[in-house]
């Protein structure tokens, strides 16, 4: 009988501090790594049974290529990448690892927003081009009210580290009772209130509708530091480098940009460079969460090439449910 085999196009899988891929050739399951450009998967396709997915596209197209493909085990939280009704048609479950990159993508946020509020990418740039001058005075974070958007796993996180410099926390979802809000130390409020009140505000929001708008930054108080670890499109990106000229926003921190999807980002202009900070989305990489999210996705495969359901902790889309 020809053992299972896997495809594994996720970049960071076990580059952690676990060999999962020995784990599943320990299990008699063949590893095949994939390339990054999923435009050339096709022969590889045609033999596997189980596909460990990074953030690149698994469309109709790659599935019909994959007539053995039992489970894409997604590789992270986000399956917006993939073609959800294309594999509840051919019986393909689609799995994620919620949670496990939750505490790495909060402590990000933490460290953009105190880099974006002290200055921190200006004051690096001073001092290399040999002056030690303190620039503009900054905030201390604790003297400040802070706005979350999304108050899921992330959002949560960012609020419970916050308590510890004792600044006021708002925040917003729309999916999450008030009370449950409060209970995470965070006050609840209306979305407006967000933009209206804060003098920093941290993005968790998921989906791909725009919460910073031109009214939404016409809306907030002038020295704004705005802070993004989750999805380019909730950036009117084009509005936020005219905020930031006209100094209504203060500063501007990412870990995605439009660019990163092949855009020339209007926020990457020279004249922006002290008042925006940006990394290559890296929020979720840390060694641990690289050894969570690869366990979530093996555990997962494992289960399915078993003819098991994943265990309920991971969330499933395919046979017409969602487990959570």
């Amino acid at each position: 009988m020809t053992a299972p085999t896997v495809l594994v196009t996720a970049r960071s899988f076990g580059t952690g501090r676990r060999d999962l891929a020995a784990d599943l050739s320990a299990d008699g399951i063949r590893v095949l790594r994939g390339p990054a450009d999923h435009r050339t998967l096709a022969p590889l396709l045609a033999e596997v049974d189980a596909w460990i997915a990074g953030t690149g596209p698994v469309t109709d197209e790659h599935l019909a290529a994959a007539p053995r493909l039992r489970i894409v085990a997604r590789y992270g939280v986000g399956v917006d990448a993939v073609d959800l009704v294309a594999a509840a048609r051919r019986g393909i479950l689609v799995t994620n690892t919620p949670g496990a990159n939750s505490g790495a993508v909060a402590d990000h946020a933490i460290a953009l927003l105190l880099a974006a509020l002290r200055g921190v990418t200006a004051g690096d740039k001073r001092v290399r081009g040999g002056s030690w001058t303190v620039g503009e005075r900054a905030r201390e974070l604790g003297s400040l009210t802070v706005g979350v958007v999304g108050f899921g796993r992330i959002g949560r996180g960012v609020a419970a580290r916050l308590r510890g410099f004792g600044c006021r926390v708002l925040a917003t979802d729309p999916f999450v009772p008030a009370d449950a809000v409060a209970a995470a130390g965070a006050e609840p409020v209306a979305p407006e209130a967000i933009a209206e009140t804060c003098e920093v505000v941290t993005l968790h929001a998921p989906g791909d509708a725009v919460v910073v708008t031109q009214a939404w930054l016409a809306a907030a108080p002038p020295g704004l530091v705005l802070v993004n670890t989750a999805r380019a499109a909730l950036v009117d990106e084009a509005a936020l480098a005219g905020a930031l000229r006209a100094g209504r926003v203060a500063a501007y921190a990412a870990d995605t940009l439009v660019a990163e999807g092949g855009f020339e980002s209007p926020l990457l202009a020279a004249d922006l460079a002290d008042r925006v900070t940006v990394t290559p989305h890296t929020a979720a990489q840390t060694v641990e969460a690289v050894d969570l999210m690869g366990l979530g996705a093996v555990t997962a495969v494992r289960a399915v090439l078993a003819g098991a359901d994943p265990d309920p902790a991971v969330t499933v889309v395919g046979r017409e449910r969602l487990l959570t």
